[in-house]
């Protein structure tokens, strides 16, 4: 997935390509934002562009066989900015230690409208981009 494969229409049109993308093992990088972003995964804590970027190249080094089931996608939309939550059911094969995870996963975070140069827009052609993103899951890892 390229920069320009990431869609701008919608907030929620972004979070589904978001899980699409993780279900095609395709890049996941290019949808959150440059900068003082930050991303909590079930067992991570990434600060920082570079750091998300580099943990979700090693994630999809490392991994296969996604499965990414949305069951409560909930978005609120604004001019500039958007949050949602989720439940999602999370599962994936580990390539190095040959183990399938599954879990069941709360997810919540917040997008914002990015122009091209980076900077934050109202304009409805601008992309969204993740600048935080938290997942968690009830049980223990």
């Amino acid at each position: 997935m390229t920069e320009s494969n990431v869609p701008a229409d919608t907030a929620r049109s972004t979070i589904r390509a978001y899980y699409d993308a993780l279900r095609n093992e395709e890049p996941l990088g290019p949808f959150f934002a440059d900068g003082e972003i930050v991303k909590f995964g079930i067992s991570e804590t990434l600060v920082g562009t570079e750091a998300v970027r580099e943990g979700l190249r090693e994630q999809t080094r490392t991994t296969t066989d996604w499965a990414v089931e949305s069951s409560a996608l909930q978005v609120t939309e604004r001019d500039d900015h958007a949050r949602f939550a989720d439940r999602v059911t999370l599962s994936w094969t580990d390539t190095e230690r040959q183990v399938r995870y599954e879990f069941d996963t709360r997810w919540s975070g917040t997008l914002e409208r990015r122009s091209d140069d980076g900077t934050l827009t109202t304009d409805e052609h601008a992309t969204w981009r993740f600048v935080g993103m938290h997942v968690s899951t009830a049980g223990d890892v």
